[in-house]
């Protein structure tokens, strides 16, 4: 080992670190801890490890523990092959406490002695950490978290520019809310925007029905997921990826499918048919009794009003013709102990109209929040644009604040030098080959 090799924070350590041993945790240690730490989340789990290994990812769990063989902090690091040796990642990690300094010096010291160990040039990770609270505008509603920056900084981690916009790893700009508030579905409901109650509503009186499904169906959702891909322009994954995060996050994976109940549906607007119908024909009779100007205006309005439930009806009746039930729009999402979040998601554009996506969340919020005394929400990645409506992401920003909730600004990427000579190559030979 070169003295360029030498973890600098580790000659930093102090008296206080030695409270602690370094350990390499087991699979049940990181879900406990997890489980329980302020900054637990899916990706720091053994589930996400299985996950990972499916797809050529080496995964190895560290740690500290106390005197008493207590975990007190601890990382999944994911190790992926470059050309200068391995590369880890931490996603959404290490769980740890910020503000102990010691700890978080400790735990440094572990990721770095693991990296090594793994013949690891770097280590990049996303701490769960919010660098600043914000409106659902994204006004500001606090202060920036800058000690968040010094402390890693001051252990030598170096800080990454901060970004905007969907990142490749871990999103920096995230949407959730926080569901404490509400102990009913109608509470919750009562609690978004105007238009997002008037989507979910809509949804259901046009027979939109979400059911969870299991894996003997994950076809359909995706190919839901193939299609929004090719209309948006991003990368699908493929069914098997799909069928690979059932098989690792079992019971914790839930997958949603929004179905059309087309003889509901049918029935529906035959009713609506019906209601306009007796509604045209008293104003007739009335007119034919004494005409008056207010009675024509609403003879004409409920008469226009007929005529396009008559057209959704045929619609309605095509639909039918079909099948019982057709798949409007999908979302994956995963529960852990502290939040639930939406992962991914698909919708067929013809289907647009039924506004299932919205009816999806809110019974996801239902189902696997309320029902499982889970209080937080995490909608995931947005871009963080706020003030640009012809900005890409502006529509997903749309969708997810109709729900009423705050933004969480990151702190972003670190990354953690391992290997200083050959991150020096690595940089030498970027220069030369421009």
């Amino acid at each position: 080992m070169t003295a360029n090799d030498t973890h600098d924070a580790g000659q930093r350590t102090g008296q206080g670190a030695r409270r602690w041993t370094a350990a390499q945790l087991t699979a049940e240690q990181l879900d406990a801890l997890s489980a329980r730490d302020p900054r637990g989340n899916f990706q720091q789990s053994s589930r996400m490890a299985t996950l990972a290994a499916k797809h050529g990812v080496t995964c190895s769990n560290v740690g500290l523990e106390d005197g008493d063989g207590h975990v007190v902090a601890g990382a999944m690091i994911a190790y992926t092959p470059s050309r200068f040796g391995m590369s880890g990642s931490i996603w959404l990690g290490p769980l740890c406490d910020p503000d102990d300094t010691p700890m978080l010096s400790a735990v440094s010291d572990a990721i770095h002695a693991d990296a090594k160990r793994h013949h690891a040039i770097e280590v990049a990770a996303w701490p769960n950490l919010v660098y600043r609270l914000r409106a659902s505008d994204g006004t500001p509603s606090e202060a920036p978290h800058d000690g968040y920056l010094r402390a890693f900084e001051a252990l030598g981690w170096r800080h990454q520019p901060f970004t905007r916009g969907y990142d490749s790893v871990i999103n920096r700009w995230v949407y959730v809310k926080d569901l404490s508030a509400y102990t009913t579905a109608d509470e919750l409901l009562g609690s978004y925007e105007k238009r997002t109650q008037w989507s979910i509503g809509r949804a259901r009186s046009m027979g939109v029905v979400v059911k969870e499904v299991g894996a003997d169906e994950l076809g359909v959702f995706a190919d839901i997921e193939r299609q929004t891909a090719q209309r948006r322009h991003f990368a699908y994954r493929g069914e098997q990826y799909f069928h690979d995060f059932a098989a690792a996050f079992g019971n914790r994976a839930h997958f949603l499918i929004a179905y059309i109940d087309t003889a509901a549906y049918e029935a529906s607007m035959q009713e609506k048919v019906r209601r306009l119908e007796e509604v045209v024909s008293e104003l007739e009779e009335k007119i034919a009794q004494r005409e008056t100007t207010k009675l024509r205006r609403r003879h004409n309005e409920e008469s226009s009003n007929l005529k396009a439930a008559r057209k959704r009806l045929d619609a309605a009746r095509e639909l039918t013709a079909r099948g019982a039930m057709l798949p409007a729009a999908c979302s994956l999402f995963v529960t852990h102990p502290r939040e639930t979040v939406y992962l991914y998601s698909g919708s067929v554009e013809e289907y647009k109209p039924f506004y299932a996506s919205a009816l999806i969340q809110h019974e996801a919020m239902v189902r696997l929040c309320l029902d499982k005394g889970i209080t937080r929400y995490n909608f995931y990645g947005i871009d963080g644009v706020f003030d640009d409506p012809d900005d890409e992401g502006h529509g997903v920003l749309e969708f997810k604040q109709g729900f009423n909730g705050q933004v969480e600004e990151l702190v972003g990427e670190f990354t953690l030098p391992v290997s200083r000579t050959r991150i020096a190559l690595r940089n030498t030979l970027k220069k030369v080959l421009g």
